[in-house]
């Protein structure tokens, strides 16, 4: 994510590394080099001119101390404004109507059913709330069924009219519905087109003005770029949507739509899609996002979802197993799970500060886990759980039942009593802990 425009960044500020002070001349060459990655990352020219002239005349209208570098004055300024063009803070969906309302938009294409199941989801696992999803995409072949199969994935009930094409009624009889079985939150998933065109804007626009929605949501790939703003802007123009999501952010996208929208049509990006899994959902921090952008890492996102895989009883009862070294295949293998549930396994790494560029071009598989998994699955409870009796025929049923070689075998075993001589080490390190780590990063992010 923001690969490209991360390492062109870099280079443009190494023009002033070495300087010894901030002038004109040098901030002018810095700045022309920062225009044109924003640009090669498709940035809208007003965008990006606008942007580098702002940061220019801060520059240029700083004292700088003695202790601050120039290079690391522009990173700060940078930084600063790139958080301010993407928002400058995360914002909230407004959930107060009983039930509360959420209208989705978008072209087809763009990930709006899966969104519909990632966001219900979110709000299951997180608000506590209880949502409904509700189907109003008509006209798509299987949109009904697909909604239907998102909904089973994340335990949500789905509310479908098969063969009515009136949307309007449909999503008035589901809203009578979530009232009638306590839902609090509606999603309706609505249709979408290949392009913008008369009868969609007219149908969408009639959805919202007779359910009156508390957040209606424009959901666009990332990945296409001004295209996704130009449509965007014609969809605002028309519905006057409260914010933008962004999905497919993990994919092969140079940057310029989550950089440029929020200029283009005033509203804010509330959330973005990482990745197929129903988790895989963040809340769109700007200033966490100029982090990644200028290479240094989000260490507050890494420490939140590890807390959400976290179970208090269960880090505690670990604990005592890690301090009497009773740490087994189980538990490891549990482990394993947890972090596969936070996502994908480089973009992980690359939220740790300064490890982003290191990695950048080193493949990180998560099929390595697959694989260890499998070594663990092909080992009885005995062996899990007591692994000093792993012996050499055991170890070669294990490498033979789980697909892989006795080395692999053998490198796991290494690994792992490693681990727990490690995990014995730093076992001061609490689950409490943890979470009091993670409140002083937010309030010293708060201070900066």
């Amino acid at each position: 994510m923001f690969e490209n425009l991360s390492d062109r960044l870099e280079r443009s500020f190494k023009i002033l590394k070495g300087e010894g002070k901030i002038t004109e001349i040098n901030v002018a060459e810095t700045l022309k080099d920062v225009r044109r990655a924003l640009l090669d990352a498709d940035v809208n020219y007003k965008v990006a001119k606008t942007f580098t002239d702002t940061v220019k005349q801060k520059a240029l209208g700083m004292n700088v101390l003695t202790v601050v570098k120039p290079g690391q004055l522009m990173v700060k300024i940078v930084h600063d404004e790139l958080a301010e063009l993407m928002g400058g803070k995360a914002s909230d969906l407004h959930l107060d109507g009983k039930p509360a309302i959420i209208l989705m938009s978008g072209l087809q294409g763009s990930g709006k059913t899966t969104f519909s199941g990632k966001l219900a989801n979110m709000l299951k696992a997180k608000n506590r709330k209880n949502p409904l999803l509700v189907a109003c995409d008509v006209y798509r072949p299987a949109a009904i069924e697909q909604l239907g199969v998102v909904g089973q994935t994340v335990g949500v009930p789905v509310y479908s009219e098969p063969g009515n094409k009136d949307v309007v009624a449909i999503a008035n009889n589901a809203i009578r519905e979530a009232r009638a079985k306590g839902n609090d939150v509606v999603i309706i998933d609505t249709a979408g087109r290949l392009a913008i065109d008369e009868q969609m804007m007219d149908e969408i626009a009639a959805l919202k003005q007779a359910v009156n929605p508390d957040e209606t949501l424009f959901v666009v790939d990332a990945m296409t770029g001004q295209d996704a703003v130009n449509t965007a802007k014609e969809f605002n123009d028309r519905l006057d949507f409260d914010g933008v999501v962004l999905t497919k952010l993990d994919g092969d996208t140079r940057g310029g739509a989550a950089l440029s929208i929020r200029t283009v049509v005033t509203k804010p990006i509330k959330f973005v899609g990482t990745g197929e899994k129903m988790e895989a959902i963040d809340v769109f921090h700007p200033d966490r996002m100029a982090d990644r952008i200028l290479g240094m890492g989000d260490i507050v996102s890494l420490v939140e979802r590890a807390q959400e895989q976290f179970d208090e009883k269960q880090a505690k009862e670990l604990e005592k197993k890690i301090r009497k070294n009773q740490f087994d295949f189980s538990d490891f293998l549990n482990q394993i799970q947890q972090i596969k549930k936070m996502g994908n396994l480089k973009d992980l790494a690359a939220m740790i500060p300064g490890l982003g560029s290191k990695i950048k071009d080193i493949d990180i598989d998560d099929s390595v886990l697959k694989s260890i998994e499998a070594i663990i699955n092909s080992m009885t409870p005995k062996e899990r759980s007591n692994p000093k009796i792993i012996n050499q025929s055991r170890r070669m049923r294990i490498a033979k039942g789980s697909g892989t070689t006795l080395q692999d075998v053998n490198r796991l075993m290494k690994q792992f009593d490693q681990m727990r001589t490690m995990m014995k080490l730093v076992t001061g390190t609490s689950n409490s802990k943890m979470m009091q780590m993670a409140n002083a990063m937010r309030q010293m992010k708060g201070k900066l």
